[in-house]
């Protein structure tokens, strides 16, 4: 007699499957929800810890309260490592301006502790805590009139051999002091290193070599990226690319070279850079979520620009002279709007004005939104008020500003910013507008075009337009339509190639320029380039005579010819997004002229 259970049959075990695979999604849903919340809320944390691994103390400086260490994996070079006896406390942090003096006072009173040459110069891993790779190097060389450098590192199990050459910004050239923060040593790696002097005539003087084990990076970050080449057969401009909000690592940027190799690890105090802009020999960019940071080509921080009552979101960028231009959120709003601020910061005084509350150039079209639910394509903003989500600012010589409204999928002009703001135009879906009072101001489309969707990064190109009131904007046109805040009934009208996934195999996004003639009310799309999708987020930049592009969601960037043919393709890692990737040569910073 057989015993046991019975079978099930073929339709219930079919209901089962579908049932646990119905649990399975929405325990992933959920999941994935989880970590998407967890991780937006990184964004604005501050640096948990700027403890950093040291070597044998010394002593202690005690006029400064800074430690000075030395780094025991040196064979060749003596390396010294600064850091202050309270890193440990619970509110340090780098990025404070008596933090900076002591160890600014540390570092001169070691160059004056000894006559240091090429052979056996000051070494100082990281002076001013600000980057982690980055290597202080002082010696005296009367007769030298510029410092080249060399680095190689051998191949290994992820990194191909690589060599990287540069010529040190020195400052005034014929002192006989050198001094320079020496960028490219790879980090967790042994760099093969080799510094030329030169006189003034371009005859070399001198030459020296040292092995310099260089330091793990803080973030754990791979120092190699995958790339591979595309169809443009131009060679990639010279300079770095660097990484501006990679999700899963707030508090660093990142500066690769050509070939994907890590050649500095900047640290912030939390948040993300947004851009780098420069005055004069001087670095700024943002260094936590309510501060700019003015930061000199040795890595220290000069002056700091705090936003109290503010938390900065997305861009800033110059306006008149001396002043800055910040979207901003106002912290603890009545209603819990965010993201629809911009305010002024005069580097002279350091005075923050609010310039512009948008809710007073929209107030309409405001009483029409409401908070983002959790069930709303943003999600992860639910319980604010992002109405109109602001995520680019240029500033135009006529006292405007041109924005970027994600939210609204338009491009915003402000005019008068300085005596009585007043819109000047929209351009974006005009059925979006149509049940609005701002119907009228949505500049007409010239030409059978779909238009721009949830874009990133509007700049006023500089290239001269053909006429008078006229000028081009290049935009990073994520081709996304999404809105988790307007309240009455509207739904637009798509074309087939707009779409309204987060995530989209399917699917392109755009760099798109556009024709603006302020005296017809009109925009044109002058030319196109297909890029990898992303959602949210992205950027893209002009460089030299090619374009930067940075499709965040789908985590690549790219370098592409005039014709917008890709060079060469990064992938990096990443949680979620990446916000922006740029580059610059950091020439007359970093680097000599």
């Amino acid at each position: 007699m057989k015993t046991g259970r019975k079978k099930l049959s073929k339709k219930t075990r079919a209901v089962i499957a579908i049932v646990v695979i119905a649990i399975v999604a929405v325990a992933a849903y959920f999941i994935y929800r989880a970590v998407v919340y967890t991780q937006m809320s990184e964004e604005t944390a501050p640096r948990e810890s700027w403890v950093m691994e040291t070597g044998t103390l010394l002593r202690q400086d005690e006029d400064s309260g800074v430690n000075i260490y030395q780094d025991d994996t040196q064979k060749e070079m003596e390396i010294y490592q600064i850091v202050p006896s309270d890193v440990e406390n619970e509110d340090f942090t780098c990025y404070d301006l008596d933090v900076q003096r002591r160890l600014d006072d540390t570092l001169q009173a070691l160059k004056g502790e000894a006559d240091y040459s090429l052979e056996e110069p000051l070494a100082v891993w990281n002076p001013y805590g600000t980057g982690s790779n980055g290597l202080y190097l002082y010696f005296e060389a009367a007769n030298a009139a510029r410092v080249t450098y060399q680095i190689h590192t051998e191949a290994d199990e992820d990194m191909a051999a690589t060599d990287f050459e540069a010529a040190a910004d020195i400052g005034i050239s014929d002192s006989g002091e050198k001094e320079f923060l020496m960028i490219g040593l790879v980090p967790g790696m042994e760099n093969q290193v080799t510094i030329r002097l030169w006189d003034k005539n371009g005859e070399e003087l001198q030459s020296q070599r040292f092995l310099i084990e260089a330091p793990e990076t803080v973030s754990g970050y791979d120092v190699a990226l995958e790339s591979e080449a595309g169809t443009s057969v131009e060679p990639l401009t010279d300079g770095l690319y660097y990484t501006l909000g990679t999700q899963g690592y707030y508090g660093y940027m990142f500066f690769f070279d050509n070939a994907g190799v890590m050649r500095y690890e900047m640290l912030l105090d939390g948040y993300k850079g947004d851009r780098i802009l420069f005055d004069g020999e001087e670095m700024l960019c943002c260094v936590s979520a309510d501060q700019i940071g003015r930061i000199d080509r040795l890595g220290r921080a000069v002056d700091l620009y705090t936003l109290d009552g503010y938390t900065m979101h997305h861009d800033f960028n110059r306006a008149q002279d001396g002043h800055l231009v910040v979207l901003a959120t106002k912290n603890n709003t009545f209603d819990g709007r965010v993201m629809d601020f911009v305010l002024e910061v005069d580097m002279e005084t350091g005075d923050v004005s609010e310039l512009l509350d948008l809710r007073t150039i929209f107030p309409d079209y405001y009483d029409m939104t409401e908070k983002v639910s959790d069930t709303d394509p943003f999600f992860w903003q639910a319980g604010t008020r992002d109405w109109i989500h602001l995520n680019t600012i240029d500033y135009t010589r006529d006292d405007g500003l041109i924005l970027s409204s994600r939210e609204t999928s338009a491009i915003i002009k402000i005019g008068n910013v300085h005596s009585e703001p007043e819109l000047a135009y929209l351009i974006g879906d005009k059925a979006f507008w149509e049940e609005t009072p701002y119907a009228d101001y949505v500049y007409e489309k010239d030409g059978d075009f779909t238009g721009q969707y949830g874009q990133h990064t509007v700049t006023v190109l500089p290239d001269a337009a053909p006429g008078e009131g006229q000028y081009y904007l290049m935009m990073f046109n994520n081709n996304y339509y999404a809105n988790s805040t307007r309240t009455d009934d509207y739904e637009p009208e798509l074309d087939d190639r707009v779409s309204e996934s987060l995530q989209d195999e399917e699917q392109h996004s755009y760099v798109d320029v556009y024709l603006v003639d302020e005296k017809a009310k009109t925009y044109e799309l002058v030319w196109e380039a297909e890029v990898p999708y992303s959602s949210i987020v992205s950027s893209v930049q002009v460089f030299g005579d090619h374009l930067v592009v940075n499709s965040g969601v789908s985590h690549v960037f790219g370098e592409y010819d005039a014709q917008g043919d890709l060079i060469r393709q990064y992938a990096y890692e990443c949680s979620f997004q990446g916000y922006r990737v740029m580059k610059d040569d950091f020439s007359g910073f970093w680097f000599a002229d």
